[in-house]
């Protein structure tokens, strides 16, 4: 017989006639006597050989092969979860605090394909059939500064994983980053995993994932569960800073799925409905069906990678896009958008600009293009008095702070109106038709700065020495008349 086998009958044997020996006088003992059996060496004798029993029953999993333990380990992972996970050979059995198995660098692979790459893997099991290898069951997985690598082929790997039962499992992700990446491997973006977690809630008898992220250096929580009778997923997104909160219902029961999603940014909220297919995604975001506020409409599509938004809306406020803490901000300053992969259109029409009276007819023209960012072709009006054009720019990072350079293109409809505006003296209200100039923003300092500024086609150096330095004041009054002074000035050098 095997040394092993035997090693384990035995010690099950003992397990067990002990195991009846105690059920058989446990029902005799009360205060009384138990007090008195604790003070008799029988008992401290018994109880040592109790802890050294247990600790050998804990200890069987070191007996087994780590071969036979691999096989085990991995068909259970596989049934369990569907994961293809291959171990390295250093796989090692602890028993305290509860018995598990640790691995370092292990890998979970997709047809052959690398998923993901695991420093550290625990695989908890239950105390129950340690006597043998095959009646073992994994209770518990948990990944450890993991890399995980996610593409247009296995973009749905977390919501998968929610179709496993975990009924008598949990699995978690802890300290880790999602990968999101092209065809050609290139990084579009990336998420960071604080603590990821699956169980099975027994209140609503749903599995559910529970997770904090992390993405450009925002946080943000995530709760989704499946619906498997309605064949539905439902998740709650919130952003704390940004005062964020995200509620979405997706239909997964064909294969063009639908969705409905409610979302609360402070007091305001909205909707969106949207379908996904299996190259695209189109969405429609709106605050009320009827009248809306807004209106936009996205084109995603996956391969080849490429997004367009149209849109319009009766105002639009640019300190949600471009204030220095803005989403859109942070974003531009990581410069993970800077991606020759990555192409997008954002087209939005708007009626005025909030906190900026007199500007009308917006249209916003913002793209990224191999790895470009601009707003070419952006165009508004100053009442009727003034068309304005942006071009040749380009929005970019200097000294870790957010620059717009471009060229301002200012074709004057009714220059005297403008004089009156800005209650510029009659002698100096001289006739002009069209002002170009190029222009520098630095949005995190609210500079900005004019040169070569051009009126009807003739450079004036004293107006671009005075208006060289322009500071947007925080203060709407104060920054109104701070303008109307600066540019009288200008006006009045250029009238001579």
């Amino acid at each position: 017989m095997n040394k092993k086998n035997y090693f384990v009958k035995s010690l099950n044997k003992i397990y067990l006639s002990i195991n009846n020996l105690l059920k058989k006088n446990l029902n005799k003992l009360n205060f009384n006597n138990f007090s008195k059996i604790a003070r008799s060496n029988n008992f401290f004798f018994i109880f040592v050989a109790l802890i050294i029993l247990f600790v050998s029953y804990l200890s069987i999993p070191n007996i087994y092969t780590k071969a036979k333990i691999h096989t085990e380990l991995k068909k259970q992972l596989l049934e369990k979860f569907n994961l293809n996970f291959k171990f390295s050979q250093n796989l090692n059995y602890k028993f305290l605090p509860r018995p598990h198995f640790t691995n370092e660098e292990t890998i979970i692979l997709n047809d052959q394909n690398e998923i993901s790459k695991i420093k550290n893997l625990k695989i908890y099991v239950s105390l129950k059939n340690l006597f043998s290898l095959k009646n073992i069951k994994v209770n518990n997985v948990i990944l450890e500064d993991a890399n995980i690598n996610l593409n247009n082929q296995n973009y749905d790997f977390f919501l998968e994983l929610l179709k496993a039962d975990f009924k008598n499992n949990s699995f978690e992700i802890r300290d880790s980053n999602v990968f999101f990446k092209t065809e050609d491997d290139e990084v579009l973006f990336i998420n960071k995993i604080i603590n990821m977690k699956y169980f099975y809630d027994f209140k609503n008898l749903n599995n559910i994932v529970v997770s904090k992220n992390e993405i450009f250096n925002i946080p943000y929580q995530l709760e989704l569960f499946v619906d498997r009778t309605k064949k539905k997923i439902f998740s709650e997104l919130s952003l704390n800073l940004l005062k964020l909160k995200i509620e979405n219902e997706l239909d997964y029961s064909r294969n063009i799925k639908n969705g409905s999603t409610h979302l609360t940014i402070k007091q305001n909220k909205s909707k969106a409905s949207y379908i996904i297919n299996k190259n695209s995604l189109i969405f429609n975001l709106f605050d009320k069906v009827n009248s809306p506020n807004f209106l936009y409409k996205v084109n995603i599509n996956f391969n080849p990678f490429y997004s367009k938004l149209q849109g319009s809306t009766k105002e639009i406020d640019l300190s949600t896009l471009f204030n220095s803490n803005a989403l859109l901000a942070e974003l531009l300053k990581s410069e993970i958008l800077n991606n020759i992969n990555l192409n997008f259109n954002l087209d939005i029409n708007a009626n005025k600009f909030k906190k900026y009276q007199g500007f009308d007819d917006i249209f916003l023209n913002f793209k990224i293009k191999e790895g470009l960012i601009d707003i070419d072709n952006t165009k508004f009006n100053w009442k009727d008095y003034a068309k304005f054009k942006i071009l040749d720019s380009l929005i970019h990072v200097k000294n870790s702070e957010l620059v717009l350079d471009g060229k301002l293109e200012i074709i004057i409809k009714d220059s005297q109106e403008i004089y009156k505006t800005l209650l510029t003296p009659k002698n100096y209200r001289t006739e002009i038709e069209k002002i170009e100039l190029n222009f520098n923003y630095n949005f995190d300092q609210k500079i900005l700065k004019l040169n070569d500024i051009r009126v009807d086609n003739v450079i004036n150096k004293n107006v671009g020495n005075i208006l060289k330095n322009l500071i947007v004041r925080s203060d709407k009054l104060q920054n109104k008349i701070y303008f109307k002074n600066m540019v009288n000035k200008a006006i009045k050098s250029y009238a001579g």
